[in-house]
């Protein structure tokens, strides 16, 4: 746990040419054309060159190698370079728990699709939590938080805001958010904090939740954000209901905001044809305007705005607050007669028919390439922040705190630091610091220096690492007990070197259990020989039966050259 609240994220993008570009799909090619409700296809040769730009993909234009492509990389770096270090006894490997936010259902479906196929899993390992599946969303949601599988959850915004998956350790953004709110809102899906053993429950190899990353694929901590909020408040009312509420004078904010919500998507998906006839049906107006007069009906300004004239017409002395009020009610009320009365049956009928006639072009020629996949240049500037202040920090304290202590002014005493005073060391510094996670401090290493250790399983023994490596007793960054193995091969190598054999293999067995054992603790004193695992092997008796008089001179040997 980072800060008992939320733990901090790192940025790693994908970006492809198509993702980038756009493509071209040129005139006399045979393509499918697919219904966005149903997904039914027809086979239509293209009578003009189709050029789409990179905001068309997954609306007009689907490109499902595009969508390939970067599943196909987000699978790679998650193994090689995100979570390198979640492999299994059996070699296999754990995907964390991720969530994809897509750009609409049908994106979420040709997602999922994908997915199961790159990773050559199961329909459980990957499910869609949105208010369009067969399944209780809720019930998939409950799996997704508690259970093993799904591994995977693509969505569109079911869980983008008001829901807790603490499992979460990966967001692959597939769809860009403008909203800084919104964003701010998907983002806290990934931030909650859980203790070690719960994250065991669900990710078996995972050790601990020391942040989580944010995968890029569509330039989405990039792009400006606005101010503006979220508009979608009913997202399982069909649109056509929505239509039908409006016309009938229902006066909801919800309503009005989801109803704008869909219109200007819809906007975005049209031809010019079809825009001309809405302006037709509308008596003026376009979508983008129908859309402005729902959202202003709501908004507070607007409707300041409209109350003025009449506010100001009324000299002050007579004015009073409730007369404010029922002066703003009426101007609000306008707002909505000249939202709603647009609205007809003739109009309503259209919008729901382009709704589910527009189709979108199945681009299966153009195939795409990936351009940049890493970790973000800001988060390497965080990582060498957080790794310079793991330094002050050790530098303020190394006369204070006796590991410390111990570290950087006795060499010679540090066979003699305790399992006590490296515990004492990570509660100082989780208090002081909090932010300063070994396990986190770590992956902040590797982002900075060429570190070839894996991360230590255990926090207290990442934490004796990354200590020995700022006081310079270890020039490159290893972990503890890659450091012990190495100095007790070559002890070993030394004592059995030439034709005489100093150790029998009982007695190197016993060599291997005090090593492990100062892996763990730090530290092996006599009495430590009465308790696992050396008491079921015969305990001190059994040790002096194999060493004699060299027994506690061995041990003592042992205490020094592995932490050397």
């Amino acid at each position: 746990m980072v800060d008992g609240v939320n733990v901090p994220y790192d940025v790693y993008s994908i970006e492809t040419e198509i993702s980038k570009n756009g493509g071209l799909i040129k005139a006399g090619w045979y393509i499918d054309h697919r219904d966005k409700v149903t997904r039914e296809k027809r086979w239509q040769q293209v009578d003009e060159d189709v050029e789409y730009k990179k905001g068309d993909l997954d609306k007009s234009v689907v490109n499902p190698n595009q969508i390939r492509t970067v599943i196909r990389q987000f699978r790679k770096a998650l193994m090689e370079e995100i979570y390198p270090d979640r492999y299994d006894e059996n070699g296999q490997y754990e995907v964390p728990k991720t969530l994809i936010f897509a750009k609409t259902d049908s994106h979420a479906d040709d997602i999922i699709k994908i997915v199961r196929m790159e990773f050559n899993e199961c329909d459980d390992f990957c499910k869609k939590v949105t208010y369009k599946i067969d399944e209780d969303p809720k019930s998939v949601l409950n799996r997704f938080r508690n259970q093993y599988y799904p591994r995977i959850a693509v969505t569109v915004d079911m869980i983008a805001t008001g829901t807790d998956v603490k499992p979460l350790e990966v967001l692959l953004f597939m769809r860009d958010v403008r909203s800084a709110n919104y964003f701010e809102q998907m983002k806290g899906r990934g931030t909650r904090t859980i203790n070690g053993d719960s994250l065991q429950m669900v990710s078996r190899t995972a050790q601990a939740k020391t942040h989580f990353v944010i995968v890029d694929a569509v330039g989405v901590t990039k792009t400006k954000k606005t101010d503006s909020r979220p508009l979608e408040r009913k997202p399982s009312v069909p649109l056509k209901d929505l239509l039908g509420a409006v016309t009938m004078g229902v006066a909801e904010e919800d309503l009005y905001l989801s109803l704008a919500n869909r219109l200007l998507r819809l906007n975005r998906e049209i031809t010019h044809k079809e825009s001309e006839k809405i302006v037709q049906l509308s008596k003026g107006k376009t979508l983008g305007r129908i859309s402005a007069d729902l959202i202003n009906a709501f908004d507070y300004d607007k409707i300041e705005e409209m109350a003025k004239p009449e506010i100001d017409s009324i000299p002050r002395s007579e004015i009073t607050p409730t007369m404010k009020e029922e002066i703003r009610v009426k101007a609000q009320q306008k707002l909505c007669d000249i939202a709603s009365r647009t609205f007809n049956g003739e109009l309503n009928e259209y919008i729901e028919n382009v709704r589910r006639m527009h189709e979108q072009k199945i681009d299966a020629i153009n195939t795409d390439k990936v351009l940049l996949s890493g970790f973000d240049s800001f988060t390497r500037a965080k990582a060498e922040e957080t790794v310079n202040g793991f330094k002050e920090y050790i530098e303020q304290h190394k006369d204070e705190i006796m590991a410390l202590s111990i570290f950087y002014n006795q060499p010679y005493n540090r066979r003699n630091i305790t399992l006590d005073m490296a515990r004492e060391l990570l509660e100082r510094l989780k208090a002081d610091k909090p932010l300063l996670a070994p396990w986190y401090v770590w992956d902040a290493y590797c982002a900075v220096e060429k570190v070839k250790s894996n991360r230590p399983q255990s926090e207290l023994t990442a934490l004796v690492s990354l200590v020995r490596h700022v006081c310079g007793i270890d020039a490159k960054l290893s972990a503890f007990d890659s450091v012990v193995n190495a100095n007790f091969q070559r002890w070993i190598l030394r004592q059995n070197a030439g034709n005489h054999k100093r150790f029998t293999p009982e007695q190197i067995e016993w060599l291997r259990m005090i090593k492990d054992h100062i892996i763990s603790s730090y530290h092996l004193d006599l009495d430590d020989l009465d308790y696992t695992p050396f008491d079921a092997q015969g305990g001190r008796g059994k040790m002096y039966q194999l060493f004699g008089g060299e027994m506690e001179t061995i041990i003592e040997e042992l205490n020094e050259i592995l932490v050397a």
